[in-house]
């Protein structure tokens, strides 16, 4: 009997162990995938916080204004495993770009086997074209041979721009950054007074005395109200 009993008692722990430890685990799971997700998602959170992102790019021409030919040789390391910008240089598994800026798009004069997704765009490189292509070749020429990814950095790829321009038998001048042309925003009581008809508040200036002729022959519009009648200056009472 006794030996029924505590079989029973040893079964009835165990289920109970057995119980306990399962609920602990579920806790743990649940535990674990409520912070991987958010229950209810709050409209304008995600918004927010990328209100404080990075500036959006400007064009290449203001990066250029500032560009560093030194620093684009150093970024263009990154390259020298496909190309090289040596005059007379041989292409390797990209073509030589020595003279490359101003040089017909996916042509190029020295017998380099271009893809068509590029032979085929047309145009010549330029400042902005080259530039996107650098961005993300394949965004540029989908179809591309190029397996680079691109230069993300903006001022980075204005300053390799800036050093092929160099290795070429007539560079370009550089361009100058663009005249900002965005509205600021500002209010017109922020504007510089008397700076234009009805634009903001006019400066102060010294008021005209007026005659009782210039005040519509209205007596009363000089010297206060209910004025007395003079014909002489205000000044100078009759006797």
């Amino acid at each position: 009997m006794d030996d029924r009993f505590n079989t029973i008692a040893g079964w009835v722990l165990f289920a109970g162990i057995v119980a306990l430890g399962g609920s602990i685990v579920a806790g743990e799971m649940f535990h674990s995938e409520a912070k991987e997700e958010k229950a209810y998602p709050i409209e304008g959170v995600e918004a927010a916080a990328g209100e404080g992102g990075a500036a959006a790019e400007q064009p290449i021409e203001v990066y250029l204004a500032k560009a560093d030919a030194t620093k684009g040789g150093d970024v263009f390391k990154k390259c020298a495993a496909c190309h090289n910008a040596d005059k007379g240089g041989p292409n390797q598994l990209g073509p030589n770009l020595w003279g490359v800026l101003g040089e017909p798009i996916g042509k190029g004069a020295n017998g380099f086997a271009f893809s068509p997704a590029l032979s085929s765009k047309g145009g010549n490189w330029n400042w902005d074209l080259l530039s996107q292509w650098l961005t993300s070749p394949k965004a540029f020429a989908p179809g591309t041979k190029m397996t680079f990814a691109g230069i993300s950095n903006p001022q980075d790829r204005a300053n390799v721009i800036a050093f092929l321009n160099q290795h070429s038998d007539s560079p370009q001048p550089m361009p100058a950054a663009p005249a900002a042309t965005a509205d600021t925003g500002g209010k017109a009581s922020d504007k510089t007074p008397g700076t234009g008809q009805g634009d903001g508040a006019q400066p102060a200036g010294k008021e005209p005395v007026l005659s009782t002729q210039q005040a519509g022959q209205n007596p009363k519009n000089v010297n206060g109200e209910g004025a007395p009648k003079v014909d002489g200056p205000a000044s100078v009472k009759k006797p």
